[in-house]
């Protein structure tokens, strides 16, 4: 009897992964950086070990999914609305100035409103699963960065529906009025359920007693609300991981984080890691090796913007120097959701293939560079723990 040629492939992955790993800790960079990497080399523009694209990035939204149930766990609902002014003024302030800088070089390309408004969306919107990943590995979720930047990410998630809204109107597709309603009941419902969490301190959930310390089965409760609530927010076309993200606040809350953080541990790890692997394969060399000069100049240009842009904002707000550049350094890539704004672009005629291509690959590379560009911000502008400790 002959093995089974998934259990060889799945074996070279996990070698593979473990290898990059090593390297990987020597030269003290993170874990997603490897994830990546095994997604290059794994996927068409390396070996062809994995060819199934579409499997791996539904598994890999499971990731993204557990990531902000995990985060919503340990963040404060007081905390987060305590914040509120930063991450509303400074999101919608960010989403504008960034169509803003587009329209200004679209009006010398003769570029179409629905192409500017286009690729203003696309670069506006940072990574959740990245940044998030980063801060938690690091521990600087209770940072004061990293408080100002979880609270943009979570209102970047939320607008990410009335901008397929909008390009839908401007592709000239007209949205159904049932979904409006869906988007507008959705986000009022978990306006109210965060404000309740706000004003209990504790709650009680009934049933968490039933099981008592029959772990079997407190790991499918764990699962349940994790997912009941990503699948809610789903059916209401909003972001499913903003859901994960008031599960995870809803558990907290019910002070019940311990036995459920160690019932879903492992499959946020592997979750998380198919998520980046699946990045990792987009990325395609020889298109890149096709138009590197105009790729690098974009990809820095992205860069430069998202991050002088984010910072500049927060220290319009009120922040220091050195906090802005630091949070402006994380928010600096263009994020997951980015790629949905492309593809409804992409059906829309708004642009072309080629187009949509280049698109996928820089916020691909902006992704994976990201971890980097951070790292070296880091540096560069001395960030200590009493710098980023959050006010208590």
């Amino acid at each position: 009897m002959h093995a089974d040629p998934a259990i060889t492939m799945f074996v070279g992955s996990i070698l593979l992964i473990l290898g990059l790993g090593i390297l990987m800790r020597k030269l003290r960079q993170p874990h997603v950086i490897v994830y990546l990497l095994a997604g290059i080399i794994l996927g068409p523009s390396g070996f062809g070990v994995i060819t199934d694209q579409a499997l791996l990035a539904r598994l890999g939204t499971f990731g993204v999914i557990f990531l902000l149930f995990f985060i919503g766990m340990e963040v404060s609902p007081r905390r987060l609305v305590k914040n509120w002014f930063i991450s509303v003024t400074g999101t919608i302030l960010q989403v504008i100035m960034s169509v803003g800088l587009v329209f200004c070089l679209g009006y010398f390309l003769d570029w179409s409103i629905a192409r500017i408004v286009l690729l203003g969306f696309v670069i506006s919107l940072s990574s959740t699963a990245v940044v998030l990943k980063l801060l938690t590995d690091w521990n600087e979720i209770d940072t004061r960065a990293g408080q100002n930047v979880l609270g943009i990410l979570l209102v970047q998630d939320v607008l990410v529906a009335p901008m397929l809204i909008c390009l839908s109107f401007l592709g000239g597709h007209q949205p159904t009025l049932h979904s409006l309603i869906l988007q507008v009941v959705g986000g009022i419902c978990l306006i109210g359920i965060v404000t309740w969490l706000v004003l209990k301190e504790t709650i009680r959930l009934p049933w968490l007693k039933i099981f008592g310390s029959d772990h079997e089965m407190q790991f499918f409760l764990a699962l349940g609300i994790c997912f009941t609530m990503a699948m809610l927010t789903g059916y209401a076309e909003l972001s499913s991981a903003l859901g994960a993200f008031v599960a995870g606040m809803i558990v907290s809350s019910a002070k019940e984080t311990h036995w459920v953080h160690h019932s879903l541990l492992s499959m946020r790890t592997v979750f998380i890691a198919i998520f980046f692997v699946s990045i990792g394969m987009l990325i395609d060399i020889s298109f890149i090796m096709q138009y590197w000069w105009q790729i690098t100049l974009i990809v820095v240009a992205a860069f430069g913007t998202n991050m002088f842009l984010n910072a500049a904002i927060l220290k319009a707000l009120g922040e220091s120097w050195d906090v802005s550049l630091y949070a402006g350094a994380l928010l600096s890539q263009i994020g997951e959701f980015s790629f949905v704004v492309a593809s409804i672009g992409f059906q829309s005629n708004i642009i072309n293939g080629k187009a949509y291509q280049m698109i996928i690959i820089i916020i691909a590379l902006t992704l994976m560079l990201s971890p980097l560009c951070i790292m070296i911000t880091r540096r560069l502008t001395h960030i200590d723990n009493k710098l980023l400790q959050a006010e208590q």
